[in-house]
Protein backbone atom coordinates (compact mmCIF):
# COMPACT_ATOMS: atom_id res chain seq x y z
CA UNK A 1 0.00 0.00 0.00
CA UNK A 2 1.12 3.71 -0.64
CA UNK A 3 -0.05 7.18 0.58
CA UNK A 4 -2.35 8.47 -1.88
CA UNK A 5 -0.33 10.68 -4.89
CA UNK A 6 -1.75 14.63 -3.41
CA UNK A 7 -0.46 13.65 0.40
CA UNK A 8 2.57 11.18 -1.39
CA UNK A 9 3.62 15.21 -2.81
CA UNK A 10 3.18 17.19 -0.05
CA UNK A 11 5.01 14.53 2.46
CA UNK A 12 7.89 15.09 -0.11
CA UNK A 13 7.49 18.54 -0.52
CA UNK A 14 7.77 19.19 3.48
CA UNK A 15 10.51 16.90 3.75
CA UNK A 16 12.63 17.80 0.69
CA UNK A 17 15.23 20.35 2.56
CA UNK A 18 15.29 18.45 6.05
CA UNK A 19 19.12 16.90 6.60
CA UNK A 20 18.90 13.39 6.21
CA UNK A 21 21.16 12.85 9.55
CA UNK A 22 18.65 14.66 11.59
CA UNK A 23 15.71 12.86 10.77
CA UNK A 24 17.18 10.03 11.41
CA UNK A 25 18.63 10.76 14.73
CA UNK A 26 14.60 12.16 15.62
CA UNK A 27 13.42 8.78 14.03
CA UNK A 28 14.97 6.85 16.06
CA UNK A 29 14.08 8.85 19.31
CA UNK A 30 10.67 8.45 18.40
CA UNK A 31 10.54 5.09 17.94
CA UNK A 32 11.77 4.42 21.24
CA UNK A 33 9.71 6.58 22.80
CA UNK A 34 6.49 4.65 20.43
CA UNK A 35 7.94 0.84 21.24
CA UNK A 36 8.16 1.89 24.94
CA UNK A 37 4.81 3.36 24.95
CA UNK A 38 6.15 5.87 26.97
CA UNK A 39 3.84 8.16 29.25
CA UNK A 40 5.71 10.78 30.68
CA UNK A 41 3.42 14.04 30.51
CA UNK A 42 5.19 14.79 26.89
CA UNK A 43 3.82 14.68 23.44
CA UNK A 44 5.53 12.31 21.63
CA UNK A 45 5.91 14.57 18.17
CA UNK A 46 6.67 17.58 20.76
CA UNK A 47 9.14 19.42 17.98
CA UNK A 48 9.09 20.42 14.92
CA UNK A 49 11.95 17.71 13.85
CA UNK A 50 9.95 14.75 15.66
CA UNK A 51 6.93 15.74 13.40
CA UNK A 52 9.00 15.92 10.20
CA UNK A 53 10.35 12.43 11.42
CA UNK A 54 7.31 10.99 11.95
CA UNK A 55 5.42 12.19 8.44
CA UNK A 56 9.05 10.07 6.68
CA UNK A 57 8.59 7.31 9.08
CA UNK A 58 5.33 5.96 10.59
CA UNK A 59 2.90 8.24 8.50
CA UNK A 60 3.04 5.59 5.65
CA UNK A 61 2.28 2.20 8.02
CA UNK A 62 -0.31 4.46 10.11
CA UNK A 63 -1.86 5.17 7.16
CA UNK A 64 -1.91 1.57 5.54
CA UNK A 65 -3.34 0.46 9.33
CA UNK A 66 -6.30 2.99 9.49
CA UNK A 67 -7.16 2.09 5.60
CA UNK A 68 -7.17 -1.03 6.40
CA UNK A 69 -9.54 -1.08 8.83
CA UNK A 70 -12.08 1.55 6.92
CA UNK A 71 -12.21 -1.22 4.06
CA UNK A 72 -13.16 -4.35 6.54
CA UNK A 73 -15.89 -1.63 7.64
CA UNK A 74 -17.19 -0.37 4.08
CA UNK A 75 -17.62 -4.43 3.75
CA UNK A 76 -19.71 -4.59 6.09
CA UNK A 77 -21.60 -1.77 6.45
CA UNK A 78 -21.63 -0.78 2.78
CA UNK A 79 -24.51 1.15 3.35
CA UNK A 80 -22.43 3.48 5.48
CA UNK A 81 -21.79 7.07 3.64
CA UNK A 82 -20.33 9.48 6.26
CA UNK A 83 -20.09 13.14 5.61
CA UNK A 84 -19.34 14.22 8.30
CA UNK A 85 -16.03 13.49 10.79
CA UNK A 86 -14.85 13.72 13.78
CA UNK A 87 -11.05 12.76 14.10
CA UNK A 88 -9.46 12.60 18.09
CA UNK A 89 -5.40 12.97 18.33
CA UNK A 90 -5.64 13.48 14.72
CA UNK A 91 -1.87 13.48 14.18
CA UNK A 92 -1.04 14.97 10.58
CA UNK A 93 -4.18 13.78 9.30
CA UNK A 94 -4.01 10.00 8.25
CA UNK A 95 -7.38 8.95 9.28
CA UNK A 96 -8.89 11.97 7.49
CA UNK A 97 -6.83 11.34 4.03
CA UNK A 98 -7.93 7.33 4.48
CA UNK A 99 -11.69 8.25 5.00
CA UNK A 100 -11.90 10.24 1.87
CA UNK A 101 -9.97 7.81 -0.34
CA UNK A 102 -13.05 5.12 1.34
CA UNK A 103 -15.89 7.07 1.31
CA UNK A 104 -16.39 10.15 -1.39
CA UNK A 105 -19.38 11.13 0.23
CA UNK A 106 -17.03 12.98 3.23
CA UNK A 107 -16.89 16.66 3.00
CA UNK A 108 -16.57 17.72 7.01
CA UNK A 109 -14.10 17.18 8.87
CA UNK A 110 -13.45 18.23 12.64
CA UNK A 111 -9.79 17.04 13.71
CA UNK A 112 -8.63 17.72 17.12
CA UNK A 113 -4.58 17.35 18.05
CA UNK A 114 -2.65 19.18 21.04
CA UNK A 115 1.17 19.19 19.25
CA UNK A 116 1.14 22.37 17.42
CA UNK A 117 4.12 20.83 15.14
CA UNK A 118 2.04 18.33 13.89
CA UNK A 119 -0.98 20.11 13.73
CA UNK A 120 0.83 22.76 11.30
CA UNK A 121 2.00 19.99 9.47
CA UNK A 122 -1.60 18.22 8.94
CA UNK A 123 -3.52 21.34 7.77
CA UNK A 124 -0.14 22.26 4.96
CA UNK A 125 -1.09 18.59 4.27
CA UNK A 126 -4.45 18.60 3.80
CA UNK A 127 -4.16 21.76 1.26
CA UNK A 128 -4.70 19.49 -2.19
CA UNK A 129 -7.44 16.71 -0.28
CA UNK A 130 -10.74 16.30 -1.62
CA UNK A 131 -12.80 17.36 1.76
CA UNK A 132 -14.51 20.83 1.28
CA UNK A 133 -14.35 21.96 5.08
CA UNK A 134 -11.65 20.90 7.22
CA UNK A 135 -11.72 22.39 10.76
CA UNK A 136 -8.26 21.72 13.43
CA UNK A 137 -8.84 22.19 16.59
CA UNK A 138 -6.16 22.68 19.29
CA UNK A 139 -7.10 20.23 22.41
CA UNK A 140 -5.86 18.35 25.31
CA UNK A 141 -7.62 15.24 25.52
CA UNK A 142 -7.40 15.75 29.56
CA UNK A 143 -9.69 18.46 29.42
CA UNK A 144 -12.29 16.80 27.45
CA UNK A 145 -13.80 17.98 24.27
CA UNK A 146 -16.29 20.23 23.44
CA UNK A 147 -19.84 20.33 22.82
CA UNK A 148 -21.09 19.26 19.32
CA UNK A 149 -23.63 17.62 17.46
CA UNK A 150 -22.44 13.79 16.75
CA UNK A 151 -20.48 13.18 13.94
CA UNK A 152 -21.16 10.22 11.28
CA UNK A 153 -17.83 8.79 11.37
CA UNK A 154 -15.51 9.31 14.61
CA UNK A 155 -12.16 7.80 14.68
CA UNK A 156 -9.39 7.22 17.89
CA UNK A 157 -6.15 6.13 15.66
CA UNK A 158 -3.19 5.25 17.61
CA UNK A 159 -4.13 7.06 21.02
CA UNK A 160 -5.35 5.21 23.68
CA UNK A 161 -1.84 3.92 24.77
CA UNK A 162 -0.73 7.80 25.14
CA UNK A 163 -3.58 7.84 27.72
CA UNK A 164 -3.92 6.40 31.73
CA UNK A 165 -6.82 3.39 31.77
CA UNK A 166 -9.10 6.43 33.87
CA UNK A 167 -8.82 8.75 30.83
CA UNK A 168 -9.60 5.92 28.19
CA UNK A 169 -12.40 5.36 29.78
CA UNK A 170 -13.62 8.44 29.63
CA UNK A 171 -12.83 8.95 26.16
CA UNK A 172 -14.32 6.84 25.16
CA UNK A 173 -17.72 6.92 26.45
CA UNK A 174 -17.67 10.89 25.23
CA UNK A 175 -16.68 9.23 21.69
CA UNK A 176 -19.55 7.27 21.75
CA UNK A 177 -21.54 10.00 22.44
CA UNK A 178 -20.79 11.62 20.03
CA UNK A 179 -20.50 9.12 17.49
CA UNK A 180 -23.84 9.66 14.79
CA UNK A 181 -22.96 6.42 13.05
CA UNK A 182 -19.63 4.70 13.32
CA UNK A 183 -16.81 4.73 15.68
CA UNK A 184 -13.74 3.86 14.65
CA UNK A 185 -10.56 2.95 17.09
CA UNK A 186 -7.20 1.68 15.86
CA UNK A 187 -4.21 0.43 18.29
CA UNK A 188 -0.79 -1.18 17.70
CA UNK A 189 -0.93 -4.54 17.10
CA UNK A 190 0.84 -5.86 20.20
CA UNK A 191 -0.67 -7.59 22.99
CA UNK A 192 -1.03 -4.58 24.86
CA UNK A 193 -2.13 -2.45 22.08
CA UNK A 194 -4.89 -5.98 21.64
CA UNK A 195 -5.36 -5.36 25.68
CA UNK A 196 -6.83 -1.81 24.92
CA UNK A 197 -9.09 -2.58 22.00
CA UNK A 198 -10.54 -5.55 24.36
CA UNK A 199 -11.37 -2.95 26.82
CA UNK A 200 -12.73 -0.76 24.74
CA UNK A 201 -14.47 -3.13 22.66
CA UNK A 202 -16.20 -4.48 26.42
CA UNK A 203 -16.80 -0.81 26.87
CA UNK A 204 -19.19 -0.36 24.07
CA UNK A 205 -21.00 -3.28 24.17
CA UNK A 206 -22.04 -2.15 27.47
CA UNK A 207 -22.82 0.81 26.26
CA UNK A 208 -25.08 -0.57 23.71
CA UNK A 209 -23.06 -0.35 20.35
CA UNK A 210 -23.29 -3.21 17.59
CA UNK A 211 -19.82 -4.39 16.48
CA UNK A 212 -19.05 -3.80 13.06
CA UNK A 213 -15.51 -5.63 12.57
CA UNK A 214 -12.88 -7.64 13.07
CA UNK A 215 -15.40 -9.24 15.54
CA UNK A 216 -18.37 -11.26 13.86
CA UNK A 217 -20.36 -11.30 17.43
CA UNK A 218 -20.54 -9.19 20.61
CA UNK A 219 -19.45 -12.41 22.72
CA UNK A 220 -16.75 -12.31 24.84
CA UNK A 221 -13.78 -12.51 22.70
CA UNK A 222 -12.51 -16.35 22.24
CA UNK A 223 -8.90 -15.54 21.94
CA UNK A 224 -7.10 -16.81 24.68
CA UNK A 225 -3.19 -14.91 25.96
CA UNK A 226 -0.29 -15.60 25.38
CA UNK A 227 -2.01 -15.26 21.76
CA UNK A 228 -3.78 -12.18 20.88
CA UNK A 229 -5.70 -10.82 17.97
CA UNK A 230 -4.23 -8.49 15.22
CA UNK A 231 -3.55 -7.54 11.35
CA UNK A 232 -1.09 -6.75 9.01
CA UNK A 233 -0.61 -4.81 6.00
CA UNK A 234 2.82 -4.28 3.94
CA UNK A 235 3.61 -0.65 3.25
CA UNK A 236 6.03 0.15 0.57
CA UNK A 237 8.72 2.26 1.39
CA UNK A 238 9.70 4.92 -0.30
CA UNK A 239 13.61 5.82 -0.75
CA UNK A 240 13.87 8.54 1.75
CA UNK A 241 11.99 6.27 3.96
CA UNK A 242 14.42 3.74 4.11
CA UNK A 243 16.80 5.91 4.48
CA UNK A 244 15.95 7.36 7.23
CA UNK A 245 15.03 4.10 8.80
CA UNK A 246 18.27 2.67 7.57
CA UNK A 247 16.81 0.30 6.34
CA UNK A 248 17.21 -1.68 3.21
CA UNK A 249 13.81 -3.97 2.36
CA UNK A 250 11.92 -2.01 0.46
CA UNK A 251 8.66 -2.47 2.28
CA UNK A 252 7.42 -2.93 6.31
CA UNK A 253 4.67 -4.76 7.60
CA UNK A 254 2.86 -2.63 9.62
CA UNK A 255 0.66 -4.39 12.54
CA UNK A 256 -2.90 -3.56 14.06
CA UNK A 257 -5.91 -3.96 15.96
CA UNK A 258 -9.32 -2.05 15.71
CA UNK A 259 -12.45 -2.33 16.90
CA UNK A 260 -15.45 -0.46 14.60
CA UNK A 261 -18.98 0.07 16.86
CA UNK A 262 -21.84 1.50 14.58
CA UNK A 263 -25.24 3.07 16.27
CA UNK A 264 -27.14 0.62 13.78
CA UNK A 265 -27.39 -3.14 13.38
CA UNK A 266 -25.08 -4.55 10.68
CA UNK A 267 -25.58 -8.18 9.24
CA UNK A 268 -22.16 -9.67 10.37
CA UNK A 269 -20.31 -12.24 8.42
CA UNK A 270 -19.86 -15.67 9.07
CA UNK A 271 -16.51 -15.62 10.23
CA UNK A 272 -13.34 -13.42 9.86
CA UNK A 273 -9.73 -15.12 9.22
CA UNK A 274 -7.45 -14.24 12.34
CA UNK A 275 -4.17 -15.24 10.56
CA UNK A 276 -2.47 -16.06 7.69
CA UNK A 277 -4.07 -19.20 5.30
CA UNK A 278 -1.93 -21.89 5.77
CA UNK A 279 -2.08 -23.72 2.43
CA UNK A 280 -0.79 -27.28 1.49
CA UNK A 281 -1.26 -29.80 -1.87
CA UNK A 282 -4.86 -29.82 -2.54
CA UNK A 283 -6.12 -27.94 0.76
CA UNK A 284 -6.41 -24.71 3.24
CA UNK A 285 -5.97 -24.39 6.38
CA UNK A 286 -7.76 -21.11 7.83
CA UNK A 287 -7.84 -20.42 11.71
CA UNK A 288 -11.78 -18.62 12.19
CA UNK A 289 -13.56 -16.30 14.35
CA UNK A 290 -16.54 -17.50 13.86
CA UNK A 291 -20.61 -15.19 14.23
CA UNK A 292 -21.03 -18.34 16.73
CA UNK A 293 -18.31 -16.38 19.16
CA UNK A 294 -15.90 -19.14 19.41
CA UNK A 295 -12.56 -19.83 17.30
CA UNK A 296 -11.82 -22.78 14.62
CA UNK A 297 -9.54 -24.68 12.85
CA UNK A 298 -11.04 -25.12 9.39
CA UNK A 299 -9.94 -27.48 6.68
CA UNK A 300 -10.87 -26.78 3.47
CA UNK A 301 -10.25 -29.55 0.60
CA UNK A 302 -10.31 -29.13 -3.20
CA UNK A 303 -12.36 -31.49 -3.10
CA UNK A 304 -15.24 -28.80 -1.90
CA UNK A 305 -14.85 -26.75 -5.18
CA UNK A 306 -16.75 -23.70 -3.51
CA UNK A 307 -15.34 -23.34 -0.13
CA UNK A 308 -11.73 -24.25 -1.89
CA UNK A 309 -12.30 -20.90 -4.21
CA UNK A 310 -13.21 -18.63 -1.40
CA UNK A 311 -10.41 -19.87 0.60
CA UNK A 312 -8.18 -19.56 -1.60
CA UNK A 313 -9.16 -15.88 -1.79
CA UNK A 314 -9.17 -15.60 1.65
CA UNK A 315 -6.64 -13.36 3.57
CA UNK A 316 -5.48 -12.71 7.04
CA UNK A 317 -8.33 -10.15 8.59
CA UNK A 318 -10.43 -10.92 5.67
CA UNK A 319 -14.55 -11.43 6.46
CA UNK A 320 -16.07 -14.84 5.19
Amino acid sequence: MELPAPLRLAVEQALAHVPRADLTRAAGLLSQRYRAERRDGRFHLAGDLAALAYLATRLPATFAAISASMSAVSQIAGEFAPRTMLDVGAGPGSAMWAAAECWPSLDDALLIEASAPIRALGHRLAGDISVAKVEWQDRNLDQGLPDMPPRDLVTLAYVLDELEPPSRERLIDRLWALTGGILLIIEPGTPAGWQRILDARTRLVALGAHLVAPCPHSAACPVISPDWCHFSRRVARSRLHRQVKEADVPWEDEKFIYVAASRSPVRPPAARVLTPPRSAPGRISLKLCTDKGHLEERLVSKRDKDAYRTARRAGWGDAI
